[in-house]
């Protein structure tokens, strides 16, 4: 049956789902065949085969366990466009003629280390007899991207440094000393590092061009983008490791700013593209350690700015 050509086919299924994973990681689990039998398909199924050929024209095929057997889904690769775009169809046939086959357009757009995934499924042809399965087609959908939705947040946690300390001075000053580089000179980094600020530019898509000096003479040169400014709350940006937009994107950080009476929570979260980059800079740079190396300086740097606090917690 040619496409298009049945007078039965189903209306497309669309479904849009955010992720909280940056876009490089939601589309490596939506092409890498190790990936993607951990969640293809809804709940109660497997899948023991799962082959792609990630290229205009290359074949895919899965093999779906379910309560009922297993089912084989081949299909072609239409279009490869990453991280943004993947379009393929897909086949089941049943005694030697087609039983459905569905071409699947799945769109990829990222803001904030958020990923909003978008599937339009159109039935292409499908066998009277497949009615009652094309109409669980939106919820067989919705069960995978659950799936996929724990496998992403478990990937997530495993890129994420998490650290936090409890300040002796008010939100606004501890803000202050985050974001003034007259400050950021006197206290981050780890023990034994000064930082030099060349140039900073406090609002969303503004620059802070800085480079960290260490104990052994090391120069670190850092490239940092705001994406969020919410004085005195909340700070987003991105850290490459260089002096320039051309220098990769080491790891997003958020930083919030929490009032406790008088005091003031510091969290920041760091997120790394992978676990194996969140590993390879704790172990290279002792990220943790600095981190909180960083947090102890800055609790120093505040206390001499005030008087009469309590000692930091």
């Amino acid at each position: 049956m040619p496409e298009g050509s049945s007078t039965a086919l189903a209306a497309d299924v669309v479904l849009t789902r955010a992720f909280d994973a940056p876009r490089t990681l939601v589309w490596q689990v939506w092409t890498d065949p190790a990936h993607l039998a951990r969640w293809w398909g809804p709940h109660t199924f497997s899948n023991p085969r799962v082959e792609i050929d990630l290229r205009p024209g290359g074949a895919l095929r899965v093999d779906m366990q379910g309560p009922n057997g297993v089912n084989a889904m081949t299909g072609q690769v239409r279009e490869v466009l990453a991280p943004e775009r993947f379009v393929f169809t897909s086949r089941l046939e049943s005694g030697g003629r087609v039983y459905v086959e569905v071409l699947n357009t799945v769109t990829f757009t990222e803001q904030r280390g958020v990923t909003t995934v978008t599937l339009v499924a159109r039935v292409l042809q499908a066998a009277p007899e497949a009615k009652a399965d094309l109409g669980g087609m939106h919820e067989g959908w919705r069960q995978s991207f659950e799936r996929l939705e724990s496998l992403v947040s478990t990937s997530a946690s495993e890129r994420e440094m998490i650290v936090s300390r409890l300040l002796n001075a008010p939100r606004e000053l501890v803000f202050d000393a985050w974001t003034d580089p007259k400050h950021l000179g006197e206290w981050w980094g780890p023990v034994g590092f000064t930082t030099t600020t060349q140039r900073m530019d406090l609002r969303p898509g503004g620059e802070w061009i800085h480079v960290m000096h260490g104990p052994d003479g090391t120069d670190y040169p850092n490239y940092t983008v705001f994406i969020e400014v919410d004085r005195p709350a909340r700070l987003v940006y991105t850290n490459s490791d260089g002096d320039s937009a051309a220098a990769p994107v080491i790891f997003e950080a958020t930083v919030t700013f929490d009032e406790q009476d008088d005091r003031t929570r510091v969290t920041m979260r760091a997120r790394f593209r992978s676990a194996a980059e969140k590993a390879r800079v704790m172990r290279e740079y002792g990220a943790y350690e600095g981190a909180h190396q960083m947090l102890d300086r800055l609790a120093q740097h505040l206390i001499t700015r005030t008087t009469g606090t309590r000692n930091v917690e």
